[in-house]
């Protein structure tokens, strides 16, 4: 049981970068392929100021920052010197790799002896449901700021952006910097997601974001057919089906585990999994 306890715990750190990439992607229609890097630099950052003993108050926003600026990147590479934003997404994460390999100074760091947020409050004394509650109070809190800032003025415009950019251009709203604005959230949300994971597994490596976009990606095509099976449309309902989303995407993955297959396999199997939702609702959509 504690096993699969585990396993919704990593989901729910892992929704914070699926709300990030719901946003570049269904609000932006933006492939921002940052998240490999931008996940990396959150846990990095939690890594390196654990050690230092930052209190968390501290790191929460350094974290963020941090991921906001990755954004940025992205979104000046794409809209100032007009490079596809799949290619300035790219050029990032690349970046970001040697990056954040400088800011780390070493391969990996273990941070098994550090205080960090699941440790530094205590609801219960079984840690794995003390690491339940915090996580989803956190992620609850995340999902209701973000569907409240995509309800003002300043939301609304940000999803017209994606929606039709000259439409927006016309009415005198700056669409590339609503596509900066985005792009800074949705990677400070993924950054986050490194933090909350780098503290969960008591570790942070310098590989751990390579590919982390598919699991990101997978919870938000999962969240897309749930949303057309149930017929949820309200913008709430498709922030909380991506949460849902990254909890099915990881319990899959532990299942897969336990009934015997190579770990070694587990990018493979990520792989196919979310090839399998996208050929399903491609399949559902074409009936």
């Amino acid at each position: 049981m504690d096993f699969y306890i585990t396993a919704i715990i990593l989901g729910l750190c892992l929704s914070a970068m699926g709300l990030g990439i719901f946003l570049s992607m269904k609000i932006f229609n933006i492939p921002d392929i940052t998240t490999d890097g931008s996940y990396t630099l959150g846990a990095v950052v939690t890594a390196v100021m654990l050690i230092h003993h930052t209190p968390i108050y501290f790191i929460i926003p350094a974290v963020m920052l941090a991921g906001a600026a990755s954004g940025c990147i992205t979104a000046f590479i794409h809209t100032k010197f007009k490079i596809d934003a799949l290619l300035a997404g790219i050029l990032t994460m690349t970046a970001l790799y040697s990056i954040n390999l400088t800011i780390l100074g070493r391969s990996n760091q273990p941070l098994i002896d550090t205080k960090n947020i699941f440790t530094s409050i205590n609801f219960f004394s079984n840690s794995i449901y003390n690491s339940l509650l915090i996580v989803v109070v956190i992620i609850a809190i995340i999902a209701i700021v973000l569907s409240y800032i995509l309800k003002t003025d300043f939301g609304i415009a940000m999803r017209a952006t994606g929606n039709n950019a000259s439409m927006v251009r016309a009415l005198g709203v700056n669409d590339n910097k609503m596509k900066f604005f985005g792009l800074a959230i949705a990677n400070s949300l993924t950054a986050f997601a490194g933090f909350l994971v780098a503290q969960n597994q008591f570790y942070t490596d310098i590989n751990m974001g390579i590919g982390i976009v598919i699991t990101g990606l997978g919870s938000v095509l999962i969240a897309d057919a749930l949303k057309g099976l149930f017929k949820i449309n309200s913008l709430s309902g498709q922030l909380i089906l991506v949460v849902v989303s990254s909890i099915i995407f990881q319990l899959v993955l532990a299942a897969t585990l336990s009934i015997g297959v190579n770990p070694n396999l587990l990018k493979l199997i990520t792989s196919l999994f979310v090839l399998l939702i996208v050929g399903l609702t491609k399949f559902r959509k074409a009936i």
